[in-house]
């Protein structure tokens, strides 16, 4: 459900979110983040996902799990007042009614990291956690990593790569009550995504139906899982219009701007390509 309000600092738009971290790199983030996208998708929200940092490459395959476009967002790069504007937008003009944030790294890693991002926007974190060689050590990794700050909410985990249902089990048992477990995803090699040394292949490489496959599986893992009554929870997060400077809407009108797109051409950035036809340009 979307909510649009005004006050005297300008107008708020209410909606459902959630900001997925991890401890580390490689814990399973971008494929958890794109295939809950696509349960949300197939349960009729229409969901839109961002990323944090300036990667070109994951929201790649999050474009995909949520069939939308996907936006960077950076503090450093665009700063606060930018990013909130993005999923402002999101929400008011493309009727947004979940937003999903996909973290970078680990939740502390950076200067500005993905807890920095959480706690400026009021976003909940869920917690992705790959548990292979480790079982109720995950619950410690889970609470030092929440009572590090105080400053956003840690709302749960998500237990990714568990070996067996009972190996998913003893995570859940030693996390506290407050911190619950919200999904053990057992190892499933239909799932997974292919990487190489800069991160993830580019799904363009790959057969459609492939990816595909993998992302209406990891769904299905997802909501056998039981990981839906946890994300039901969640209570709308207000995104407040934010002042930026205003975008001259007839500086390119006229202009026909072509974009080369192919394997070798893809990095792009989704904003910069909106703010083209922003100012009047035909891309």
């Amino acid at each position: 459900k979307i909510i649009i309000m005004a006050n005297t600092s300008g107008s708020v738009a209410c909606c459902p979110a959630l900001f997925l971290s991890a401890p580390a790199s490689g814990s399973g983030k971008t494929t958890i983040t794109a295939c809950l996208a696509r349960l949300l998708h197939r349960h009729g929200k229409r969901v839109r996902v961002f990323k944090f940092g300036p990667d070109y490459l994951d929201p790649q395959i999050l474009e995909r799990g949520s069939k939308a476009p996907v936006v960077q967002l950076d503090l450093w790069m665009a700063g606060e007042e930018w990013c909130k504007q993005q999923i402002y937008r999101a929400v008011t003009e493309g009727k947004a009614d979940f937003v999903l944030v996909e973290g970078a790294m680990g939740l502390y890693d950076g200067n500005d990291c993905s807890a920095d991002l959480a706690a400026k926007f009021g976003i909940p974190v869920a917690l992705v956690i790959d548990v292979r060689a480790m079982a109720q050590t995950a619950a410690a990794i889970a609470v030092g990593l929440r009572n590090y700050r105080d400053d956003f909410d840690m709302v749960g985990v998500i237990a990714n790569k568990c070996g067996s249902n009972y190996h998913g089990q003893l995570v859940r048992d030693a996390l506290p009550d407050d911190l619950p477990l919200w999904a053990a995803l057992k190892r499933d090699e239909s799932i997974e995504l292919p990487e190489r040394h800069l991160g993830l292949v580019q799904p363009s490489e790959q057969k459609e139906d492939w990816i595909e496959s993998r992302l209406e599986s990891g769904a299905d893992l997802l909501e056998e899982a039981g990981i839906l009554p946890f994300v039901d929870t969640l209570k709308p997060v207000q995104f407040m219009s934010q002042q930026i400077p205003a975008v001259c809407p007839d500086a390119l009108l006229g202009k026909a701007i072509a974009i080369a797109r192919d394997d070798a051409f893809s990095f792009t950035y989704t904003a910069n390509i909106t703010l083209l036809q922003d100012m009047g340009a035909k891309i």
